[in-house]
């Protein structure tokens, strides 16, 4: 076999290997929930979150709709969700992201770090949404062991992840009044998550053997 013609077979293949590689892991990526409203049919057609929220719920004793609420606010549980560009020039030349949030948590990349180093989590991905969530748990536990906020009280939980616990003490949230509308949206959504999860809860903690005879 003439020699051109192989290295082009060689590098044709690495190419059509690079691209398939690709699509698998984009096949691989987890969508976002039909009903990102209704937190039944969220853990329905995603048992193994409802798994993930119960452990998150055991290990950092929050209840499971304030993570939830804010995850939905923060990113619609979308496992690669960034926050915007920013742009310069009259805004017709993108200059890099507002911020370093990433993934279903919006967790700065900082924040993320500091959550890896002190839960020895350091494999964790903020793609992940068993890491997302730990991460989260971790979080609302803290913001209520500095700032002596409720682990139930989604509101001033939000306040917290926005601005951080040092712009939680010096309430930089009050010259914020969007910011305010906002965490009371989260509460809001909060509390439909909770009673709707009292009606599911029973149910999607049955194993699969039993949900077969039910």
């Amino acid at each position: 076999m003439d020699q051109k013609f192989t290295k082009k077979y060689y590098f044709l293949k690495i190419i059509l290997i690079s691209i398939s590689s690709t699509l698998f892991l984009a096949a691989c990526t987890t969508t976002p929930p039909q009903n990102i409203s209704n937190i039944c049919d969220i853990f329905t057609e995603k048992r193994d979150w409802f798994e993930t929220a119960i452990d998150m719920r055991e290990k950092w004793g929050v209840p499971i709709h304030v993570p939830m609420a804010m995850m939905y606010q923060e990113s619609s549980f979308k496992a690669k969700a960034r926050p915007p560009k920013d742009y310069f020039f009259f805004g017709l030349i993108p200059w890099g992201r507002v911020s370093s949030a990433y993934g279903y948590s919006q967790a700065k990349t900082p924040t993320w770090d500091d959550y890896k180093r002190e839960t020895d989590n350091s494999w964790a991905d903020r793609t992940d949404f068993d890491d997302a969530m730990d991460f989260m748990g971790w979080f609302i536990s803290k913001s209520n062991e500095m700032n002596g906020v409720s682990k139930w009280d989604a509101e001033l939980q939000y306040l917290n992840y926005h601005e951080g616990w040092g712009g939680y003490r010096r309430g930089s949230y009050n010259k914020k009044s969007w910011l305010k509308d906002v965490a009371k949206t989260v509460n809001a959504r909060s509390l439909r998550y909770a009673t709707q999860l009292k009606t599911c809860e029973d149910e999607l903690s049955k194993g699969w053997f039993w949900r077969l005879f039910t």
